[in-house]
């Protein structure tokens, strides 16, 4: 019923969409209706045990009542998941930033989001929590990068070639059928410290565009290295200059820097004594 009713709810949409919405429904209703029909179950076979199921009801009422003054924020969690189901923010399969969280939607119910990050790590993400919701992967998916030339670049031939490369690329039959707008420059995006930066956009298959983007660099590293384009890099000069040389037997060479600050004080400095022998020779 949910693959009929969601299947005509949204004819001309990518199947892969209306797969996640099936999926992501299927979960969700078959759960709430396994737990309603259990506790019908036991309300209506409690009887033939002698058990007075109107008294157990009206004490159940009252225990949600409570339960519910008690467990706002369960009940903020339950009606925000309402929303986001209703709404069709995300599936299961999607890649979603929600509470700050960024993975694949492993599972989602009323009260909560299973998310697995690129490092493998499991986050459940309540409800209640979440008051922006960030899509990555809804009906398409977006390459958006930034590729630097050096400022001796001829930007026309550059994005000849950048053009190109997505062209090719586009037409390739193992990427064909990912990619809805082939990858081309935009414009000039910046004048950067160490080049020109030129922005280049095109259209995915969800979840398509990283592995896109992979691919477009490694070719654009190729052609830009076959037509002898520049990719810049951070480049710095330090220039250094050198200490004054002074002569050798200097005073200020000879002695350290202790020393010729030291104040001399009741010392006397050293000088040249002739000493007369008596027979007219002099010696030091």
């Amino acid at each position: 019923m949910v693959r009929v009713a969601i299947s005509e709810q949204m004819v001309g949409e990518p199947a892969i969409e209306v797969k996640k919405r099936i999926d992501t429904l299927s979960h969700v209703i078959y759960r709430t209706l396994l737990f309603v029909v259990l506790a019908v179950v036991v309300v209506t076979i409690l009887p033939e045990f002698g058990v007075n199921a109107a008294a157990l009801i009206a004490g159940l009422g009252l225990f949600g009542l409570a339960v519910g003054f008690g467990a706002q924020n369960l009940v903020k969690d339950i009606i925000n998941g309402t929303f986001i189901l209703v709404e069709n923010q995300y599936g299961v399969g999607d890649v979603v930033t929600v509470g700050g969280i960024t993975g694949v939607v492993q599972d989602i119910n009323l009260r909560r989001t299973i998310l697995r990050d690129m490092d493998g790590v499991v986050h459940s993400v309540g409800h209640g929590q979440v008051d922006i919701t960030s899509n990555w992967t809804k009906s398409f998916s977006r390459v958006n990068l930034n590729v630097a030339v050096s400022y001796t670049t001829d930007l026309d031939r550059a994005i000849e070639v950048i053009n190109g490369v997505g062209k090719e690329l586009a037409e390739d039959p193992m990427y064909k059928g990912r990619i809805i707008d082939a990858p081309h420059v935009l414009r000039v995006d910046a004048f950067a410290e160490s080049g020109i930066e030129l922005k280049i956009i095109g259209d995915t298959a969800p979840i398509e565009q990283w592995t896109i983007m992979g691919e477009l660099r490694l070719r654009l590293k190729k052609a830009f290295d076959a037509e002898g384009i520049e990719i810049p890099f951070p480049q710095r000069t330090v220039h250094v200059s050198a200490a004054p040389v002074r002569p050798p037997g200097s005073l200020v060479a000879d002695l350290s820097p202790a020393a010729a600050v030291e104040p001399q004080v009741g010392r006397r400095q050293p000088a040249d004594t002739r000493l007369d022998d008596g027979d007219g020779d002099q010696g030091e």
